[in-house]
């Protein structure tokens, strides 16, 4: 199949926090005695990245993170790393590396995606960006129905963020169409809880989150 027209891509800008402090409400969880928090959050991150990487509707992805940790490793795979952040939270992070995807990309629309998604599958996310392009400004909502996993604007239109908390009220609330991800699972579990990953389990997790679990599982 030959590759889409540029206008027709989606540049993919994934926020990576420092991974020392990730994943605190995963602290003590059975599924991961014995392993560090830190390198739970970056197999998540690799696992999210590297399917992002691999789905044909996304041009580039965009990592936006002051880890070096997690920018060496998913530099490697296939992610352009973005420093710099603002350093005043995820939003303002988004919009950073956002505007980078513009300048590089002026044609392609820009989504955000979060990047604890372990189970995330390219053919899922294809059909969440197909639909997101029918709309000027689009999002998806997490699996528990208050978040936000991916945020969507088309080209032309503000990219303007609000993730974090009730992150989907506030979405719809500022005019964005609320996307249908039942035939996305995967691109709606993200990982907060013990119970999330679980869940994410369930679905099937990349190769790096699923070495994980089966290093803790012995």
């Amino acid at each position: 199949m030959p590759p889409l027209d540029d206008d027709r891509r989606w540049s993919l800008v994934v926020p990576v926090k420092r991974l020392g402090a990730a994943k605190s409400r995963l602290a003590g969880a059975a599924e991961l005695r014995g392993l560090a928090r830190a390198d739970l959050a970056l197999a998540v991150a690799c696992d999210t990245v590297m399917a992002a990487v691999s789905c044909p509707r996304v041009g580039a992805v965009f990592v936006v993170t002051d880890d070096d940790r997690a920018a060496r490793a998913l530099a490697e795979l296939g992610a352009r790393v973005v420093g710099g952040e603002p350093g005043t939270g995820l939003n303002p992070a988004l919009v950073h590396g956002a505007a980078l995807a513009l300048r590089e990309f002026p044609h392609r629309g820009r989504a955000a995606l979060s990047a604890d998604l372990p189970a995330l599958r390219a053919g899922e996310l294809e059909r969440v960006l197909d639909a997101a392009a029918a709309h000027p400004v689009s999002f998806l909502p997490d699996a528990p129905g208050i978040g936000t996993t991916l945020y969507a604007a088309r080209p032309g239109a503000a990219f303007a963020p609000a993730f974090e908390g009730a992150s989907r009220r506030r979405h719809r609330a500022a005019g964005a169409v609320e996307l249908d991800g039942t035939a996305a699972p995967s691109v709606r579990r993200d990982v907060d809880t013990p119970e999330d990953l679980r869940e994410a389990a369930a679905l099937g997790v990349g190769p790096h989150t699923a070495k994980l679990l089966a290093r803790a599982a012995r």
